[in-house]
């Protein structure tokens, strides 16, 4: 019995034995780690792990091709094999580990390994170059390095970083940055960063500053003259001058057709000529010029005569009222029949008033109630007191001749009464009426018109009262006719109705 059990038992041992030698010949299934970015020249490390593997086991790292790179053997089980490298520019590639044990070979999955560069002498080029360009134009800025690889670029507009969520002037692609259509908010400091990162380890360029100018258009010049005594003669002060532009700029003047001059404005778009002149002759036509690399504009002609002053020299008064009707001010206008360049002067009762000469010397609290305007033709009386009253009148002479005669006009009387004054109120108040010594045009409307109406109702009334005798004249008539005439001779009376019904027929 017991032999019988033992030849049972024969087949199931050798079944169990033959299992654990088909389980111990199992080949083993490695698993390669390491980075897939290093920089060069730094130290990475591989590491291939066969679970579950029979010691001992043989790791080999392989390149592409199958090329050995190193060995490693684990003895213990259950170990990793590390691998460590130095990353040259060749050890770009990928990568796999083979695992043998005494049941198989076994090999790993693959890791490709880039090899990042860092980035250095990073420099700004620009698209025109130098980087000028006039406002709507094009212009590129890119940012290039010597070396590097797996870079990314940062751009700084004055120091500050420029993104495109922030920036909307901006179009910022790969390396370069773009202004599609620039304009002077453009012109400022560039500067650029190539970057690149691995493990969180960054390294960068940054490049020196370029300045960007955006130039403006220049406006159309404009021209005006002046002219002053120096010595016997006169000399006349043309000024050219744009409200925009970028600089520099230049000016040129014409007289006739005929360039007299030409001027760099470097700092302001304002220059200045000087030509002879002779008052009341008729000098020639002036134009400016301007001139840049991209416009070539002209003024507007003035011919360059100068009138001397002369002809009728008039004052004029005029007053003004508040709301309620009281005056508040007068205005006084001086007329001058001609005169290119007049400097006018104001006299109160035959004294001069303030003016450039005498201005200095006046007290502020003495001109409040004083004002001048559009150079001096107009003297405005802010202040309507018993001292404003008197006789106004001008006077007018050549600007440009200190030494030459006066031209006056005639007095006008700015007159302010004791009544006019006792009867306004004070500048607080505005609830009084006006008094009746003044009426605005409002009220001397309204009055006409009252009378005008009374005029016409009266007028009315006459004429139907008139048609209303008429028909009663016309009416007594008819009865007369109806009656036989009398045999003997008319009275006088009667007479006189025969008479008036003949004029009738």
């Amino acid at each position: 019995m017991k032999n019988l059990q033992t030849l049972y038992l024969l087949p199931l041992l050798a079944l169990a034995s033959l299992f654990i030698k088909i389980s111990g010949s199992v080949s083993p299934r490695p698993v390669l780690t390491g980075p897939h970015m290093a920089y060069l020249n730094s130290r990475v490390a591989f590491r291939c792990t066969a679970p579950d593997s029979s010691p001992p086991v043989t790791y080999q790292l392989m390149r592409d091709g199958g090329i050995p790179i190193a060995t490693g053997i684990d003895l213990q089980g259950d170990q990793s094999a590390p691998f460590f490298l130095k990353v040259a520019a060749t050890s770009e590639g990928s990568y796999h580990c083979k695992a043998t044990t005494e049941g198989g070979t076994g090999v790993s999955n693959i890791i490709t390994l880039s090899v990042v560069i860092p980035a250095s002498n990073t420099r700004v080029t620009a698209e025109p170059f130098p980087p000028v360009a006039y406002e709507g134009s094009r212009i590129i800025l890119k940012c290039n390095v010597t070396r590097g690889s797996h870079l990314s670029y940062t751009w700084f507009f004055n120091r500050k970083a420029l993104t495109s969520s922030t920036s909307p002037l901006f179009h910022l692609t790969g390396n370069e940055l773009v202004m599609e259509q620039a304009t002077p908010e453009h012109a400022g400091h560039y500067s650029c960063m190539a970057w690149s990162m691995v493990q969180d380890n960054t390294r960068f360029s940054s490049s020196t500053e370029v300045k960007v100018t955006v130039k403006a258009y220049v406006s159309k010049p404009n021209i005006s003259f002046s002219i002053f005594k120096e010595g016997d003669g006169y000399q006349g002060n043309i000024t050219c001058w744009s409200t925009r532009g970028s600089h520099p700029v230049n000016f040129s003047l014409s007289v006739d057709d005929k360039e007299v001059g030409s001027l760099t404005a470097n700092e302001s778009l304002t220059v200045w000529f000087l030509v002879a002149m002779v008052p009341g002759m008729d000098m020639g036509v002036a134009r400016c010029w301007v001139k840049t690399e991209m416009q070539e504009l002209m003024s507007e002609p003035v011919t360059l005569e100068v009138v001397p002053v002369g002809g009728d020299v008039t004052a004029e008064v005029e007053y003004l009222y508040r709301a309620d009707s009281k005056p508040s001010a007068a205005r006084l206008r001086c007329v001058v029949s001609r005169g290119t360049f007049p400097q006018i002067s104001w006299l109160l009762n035959n004294s001069v008033l303030p003016s450039e000469t005498n201005l200095d010397v006046q007290s502020q609290d003495d001109l409040t109630h004083v004002a001048l305007a559009n150079r001096r033709q107009t003297l405005v009386l802010t202040k309507l007191t018993s001292e404003e009253s008197g006789y106004y009148r001008c006077r007018v002479r050549n600007s440009y001749d200190d030494s030459g005669p006066w031209v006056e006009s005639g007095d006008v009387l700015v007159r302010v009464t004791d009544r006019i004054l006792n009867s306004m109120p004070p500048a607080t108040s505005s609830t009084e009426t006006a008094p009746k010594a003044f009426m605005n045009p409002t009220e001397i409307i309204t009055i006409a018109f009252c009378c005008f109406l009374l005029l016409m109702l009266a007028v009315g009334v006459a004429c139907v009262y008139r048609m209303f005798d008429h028909n009663q004249a016309h009416a007594h008539i008819a009865a007369t006719n109806s009656d036989p005439l009398p045999l003997t001779a008319p009275s006088s009376q009667s007479g006189d109705k025969q008479v008036g019904i003949s004029s009738a027929d």
